[in-house]
């Protein structure tokens, strides 16, 4: 089986050129049936890109992220995160190796301790994503979808 590979753009943030566009993914059965849509765009001048995610999760429940990745004052690459249910987060670009040669990682300290989510191509034009949380052992997969575009 042959490794994919993505696309990178130029520029600080032109590694996260492969995520732009809209991607879906449904999930779980009957009701536990869930969907989300991941949007990136460039926004402010191309000095950002923002995600939008949107969950539905079925008896009219809703999620939804605002993130935006870019440079800090000191031009190192992070995340700040806002979410509907009043959290937020921030973090850093971090690297995955084990996972893909291309995964596009990103780590946070959360409340709970160390996190990641980690974005990689898939085989056939999907984008993989995976949020992991740290433990003694390694890391600790907990949520793994696949998003087609839109």
């Amino acid at each position: 089986m042959s490794e994919t590979h993505w696309t990178k753009g130029r520029g600080k943030l032109g590694f996260l050129t492969p995520l732009l566009g809209q991607w879906h993914h449904e999930g779980g059965a009957g009701a536990e049936r869930f969907s989300c849509t991941r949007t990136f765009d460039k926004v402010l001048g191309g000095k950002y890109v923002e995600l939008i995610a949107d969950w539905s999760l079925g008896a009219g429940k809703t999620y939804q992220e605002k993130c935006l990745f870019g440079a800090d004052k000191d031009g190192m690459v992070r995340f700040w995160s806002f979410t509907s249910d009043g959290k937020r987060s921030e973090g850093w670009l971090s690297a995955a190796p084990e996972i893909a040669p291309d995964a596009i990682c990103f780590e946070a300290d959360m409340d709970m301790g160390r996190a990641r989510q980690v974005y990689w191509p898939g085989p056939d034009g999907t984008i993989m994503w995976a949020v992991e949380s740290r433990n003694k052992a390694g890391w600790n997969r907990f949520v793994d979808h696949k998003y087609r575009a839109m």
